[in-house]
């Protein structure tokens, strides 16, 4: 978007990717500072920038699909899946995880293809679930939480789908870039404007995901904290604005930092890979929870159980270990963290854990004697 407006950060500031020496992404570090400070201030001001900005995005995103529809040309779908192309496998930790367990040769292209690069694309569809994070602050859960997860899953599947047939209509995928496909497709059919105002839709779309993923990160941070997993210290509300403000500025300020100094490609891997393992513990307790809480009251009934939390299960493992060793390495590292605070402070600090050794102890008590 700056480039088209003829603005140049200087490479050291315009992040990791690609940078030779010192790198930080300056935009990418202030954008969650400002995010984190609208979320500060309450839910209803974050609803209605979100609102707003989801309203430009989506016009966005409608106008390429109209506009793209045009220029489609029958001869670039052909082939409509590539044929497979073999990559020189390589034994090193960047190589995909099942490579390196049966020796499945990896490849671009071809319908093998498409699920590796399914595995590192998934993060178009991390946010769907920050729904279910923010149910207490809905008005009517039981109804609102499976409306707008299922109802937000169908609309926006049905746009990425419409929108990658419209651009491989408009250029061939041979000569798709990969920085900014959309807004390069117009300028190759001869129409910049298109491009500039894509590219700001972009912009615009990105800071509704930033913000939507923090609300949900320090919403699981001041429950955990709420429930004294994590020091109660986090789970104070601002007095004024009625906000988790501590989980918020913590959170916020270390994403950033984060964000400036971390390779973008390397953060989609570990944030896929910890999705959908995240994925793969909730279909599990699903099961789990169905055949020993079947007392349990449940506002919503996960259908076709266990075939669907297996189906889930079956294909967020796959596509796990489509992920390069070194994503699966940083992601032990973060879990043995997790573990870590989990036995040294979480585990006794729970009020769950405390309130069930206090039930425990109350059975057990010997009878005949009275207790307060």
């Amino acid at each position: 978007l700056l480039d088209n407006a003829g603005w140049h950060l200087p490479e050291a500031l315009s992040g990791r990717d690609g940078a030779d020496g010192f790198g930080f992404d300056i935009l990418a570090a202030a954008l969650v500072l400002v995010l984190t400070g609208i979320l500060v201030l309450g839910m209803k001001l974050s609803a209605r920038i979100t609102s707003l900005v989801v309203a430009i995005k989506v016009t966005v995103v409608l106008v390429v699909i109209v506009a793209g529809a045009f220029f489609i040309k029958g001869a670039n779908y052909d082939p409509f899946i590539p044929k497979s192309q073999p990559v020189e496998a390589g034994g090193d930790i960047q190589s995909p995880l099942i490579q390196l367990m049966f020796g499945w040769a990896p490849s671009n292209f071809g319908v093998m293809g498409i699920f590796t690069a399914a595995s590192v694309v998934f993060f178009a569809f991390i946010g769907f679930d920050v729904v279910a994070t923010a149910a207490e602050e809905t008005k009517n859960p039981q109804r609102d939480m499976p409306r707008g997860i299922l109802g937000s899953l169908l609309i926006c599947t049905t746009l990425y789908v419409a929108v990658s047939i419209v651009v491989t209509g408009m250029q061939h995928y041979s000569e798709l870039s990969v920085k900014a496909p959309l807004a390069d497709a117009f300028k190759a059919t001869g129409h910049p404007w298109y491009a500039g105002f894509i590219s700001f839709g972009a912009a615009v779309g990105l800071t509704t995901v930033c913000m939507i993923l923090l609300l949900g990160q320090t919403r699981v941070f001041f429950a955990m904290s709420r429930d004294g997993l994590l020091p109660r210290f986090f789970s104070r509300v601002h007095p004024r604005f009625k906000t988790p403000h501590r989980p918020t500025i913590l959170l916020g300020t270390i994403i950033a930092i984060v964000a400036g100094f971390t390779s973008l490609s390397e953060l989609a891997e570990l944030v896929n890979i910890g999705t959908l393992f995240a994925f793969v513990v909730v279909a599990l307790g699903v099961i789990i929870l169905r055949r020993t809480r079947p007392d349990l009251h449940r506002s919503f009934r996960t259908p076709w159980v266990p075939v669907l939390p297996v189906l889930s299960v079956a294909a967020s493992l796959w596509l796990m270990l489509n992920l390069p060793a070194e994503t699966w390495l940083r992601f032990g590292i973060w879990m043995a963290l997790g573990f870590l605070v989990y036995f040294v402070y979480g585990r006794s600090h729970s009020r769950l854990g405390r309130h069930e050794e206090t039930t425990v102890g109350e059975v057990i008590r010997p009878p005949g004697r009275d207790t307060p």
